[in-house]
């Protein structure tokens, strides 16, 4: 028996070796994740009696990065290098089989559509890590990764080649009027069944037990939208439960406990967003000081600092100046309805403004899911045009609830305005930089994208001629001078055509803020709404 223990003792010291030896050796793409894997055997709760930590250091750097059980005794810590070179680790933990483990690996440049987690830039845009200028062009499928798998793979394709680089999603499911569906795994281990506030059956659940696989299906799909090159944008907590499975009744306790775990597991993965709430005032059982408490938890666990909001519903609006909020979400249509107003919120914030939800393409009898694909397509551009950005939505429904209604349960594309949100999208792209308004409280249709590029947008106005002319300011940039050429081209925002105009315009002298041509030549427009021109200067 003894020469046995040894043996097995020795193997055991042998396989942590080789480990070591594997980790140490396999490389690793920069804001790719690096995973280490440790067992052990605990009888208690692994979940929160085992505490594990791993310090990854390369030359002055060092990041802290808590593990997480992911359940039959594995143990698991997540890392994402953001700088290139040999990185070295060493772990902590309160059991001995887990503390003071060490190894290294190297990280490699990052290759392909690698551009690593996206960051706030000059204040009201955002970056790539890379330096890759980043323009949310997102959409909303609340219980896509909640459907059957037939679903989930529409969904994917669907968005492949949409033109969408950001997807809002809800970790937790969803129970709604047009969201029925159960699904198929949970967040927690269940216990059995219960009686809810409703007095109806419903399962009970084991709240200090998460469920790993949940999670690793969550993690897969995530993976998928990555591939994609699109942000999932998660959305940690809702109302949308009614008591069907107690999950937005969960106490603090068990909330903190979830946060923990969660940014612990996904942290590390480049593509992820948090959304503390979507809705969070809806939600009956938290305060507006649970929502804060909650919000600083999430930045606190997070190593890497994502981008984190936090989402009212219509016109309810928080704190987004707290340094655990990186940018505005908001819901509120009004800002994008009226002209120049979307840039208020930007300039009040003075961080990034996303209108996460101004309604929804659709046909439902409710108003926020009845827009016409043109009225979609219009409160983008608005909120363009403003230096803000608009998440899209649609809402069919053809037969009843069990439709695969966009918005809710993902599937496959019905309206017109997604492939509109695609077309703005290259616009933004074209230019040098992010859009704002050039003489903001003055001139809200122009705006620019750098010096000497303006797009100007017209909306549903329909105009036979546009007399040449462009205001002096230019929002950060250099003012407009005299004797610059330009280039005109028409863009029909609805039928996604541009369209050169032939003529070069040259700017006269300045007439009360704003230039003209200096033959006060003009152009025919198209008898259209939604269209917009776009400013270039000819260099010389």
């Amino acid at each position: 028996m003894q020469i046995i223990f040894k043996r097995n003792l020795f193997l055991s010291l042998l396989c942590m070796l080789f480990a070591d030896f594997l980790a140490a050796q396999q490389p690793v793409e920069q804001w790719n994740r690096f995973e280490i894997e440790l067992k052990h055997a605990y009888r208690g709760n692994s979940f929160h009696d085992i505490k594990l930590t791993a310090k990854f250091t390369n030359k002055d750097t060092s990041y802290l990065v808590d593990g997480f059980f992911d359940g039959n005794g594995i143990f698991k810590i997540r890392f994402m290098p953001e700088k290139t070179g040999t990185w070295t680790y060493v772990t902590s933990s309160n059991v001995n089989a887990l503390n003071n483990r060490k190894g290294s690996f190297e990280c490699i440049p990052a290759s392909g559509r690698n551009h690593g987690i996206v960051r706030v830039s000059n204040i009201y845009s955002f970056k790539y890590a890379d330096g890759k200028q980043y323009y949310p062009v997102g959409t909303t499928a609340y219980a896509w990764n909640h459907m059957s798998q037939e679903t989930q793979q529409f969904t994917l394709q669907s968005l492949k080649n949409s033109g969408f680089n950001k997807v809002r999603m809800c970790v937790f499911p969803k129970e709604y009027n047009l969201v029925k569906e159960e699904p198929e795994i949970y967040p927690f281990v269940s216990t059995g069944m219960e009686k809810g506030p409703d007095g109806k059956e419903r399962k009970s659940w084991d709240l200090s037990t998460f469920n790993p696989e949940f999670f690793r299906v969550l993690e897969k799909q995530i993976d998928e939208l990555n591939k994609l090159g699109i942000e999932a944008d998660l959305i940690l907590f809702h109302p949308y439960d009614k008591g069907r499975w107690g999950f937005d009744s969960l106490s603090m306790d068990v909330n903190f406990k979830y946060i923990k775990y969660i940014v612990a597991r996904l942290s590390s993965f480049r593509n992820v967003w948090w959304s503390i709430a979507n809705e969070w005032d809806l939600v009956k059982y938290k305060t507006h000081d649970d929502w804060i408490a909650l919000s600083k938890a999430v930045a606190a666990a997070d190593p890497y600092h994502h981008l984190a909001s936090i989402h009212g519903s219509t016109a309810k609006y928080i704190e987004y100046w707290l340094p655990c909020y990186t940018h505005a979400s908001i819901q509120d249509e009004a800002p994008v309805m009226n002209w120049g107003a979307a840039a208020i919120l930007r300039n009040a914030y003075q961080k990034p403004v996303i209108y996460d939800e101004v309604g929804y393409e659709g046909n439902l009898q409710s108003r926020w899911g009845r827009y016409s694909g043109e009225e979609m397509t219009y409160l983008m551009w608005m909120g363009a045009i403003g230096g803000t950005y608009v998440t899209h939505g649609e809402a069919f429904m053809f037969k009843d609830a069990t439709d695969t209604i966009f918005w809710a349960k993902g599937g496959m594309f019905k309206g017109s305005s997604w492939k509109r949100a695609g077309f703005l999208r290259r616009i933004m792209e074209e230019a040098p930089g992010p859009l704002e308004m050039s003489d903001v409280s003055r001139d809200f249709k122009t705006a620019s994208g750098g010096d000497g590029h303006y797009i100007i947008y017209f909306g549903k106005e329909i105009n036979t001629y546009w007399d040449f002319n462009l205001p002096q300011k230019n929002g950060s940039f250099s003012r407009l001078t005299s004797g610059k050429k330009f280039k005109v081209e028409i863009i029909d925002t609805w039928n996604m055509t541009i369209t050169s105009v032939s003529d070069v315009f040259e700017t006269a002298s300045v007439e009360d803020y704003r230039l003209f041509d200096k033959e006060r030549k003009k152009i025919r427009l198209p008898m259209n709404p939604y269209l917009a021109l776009r400013v270039t200067e000819r260099k010389q």
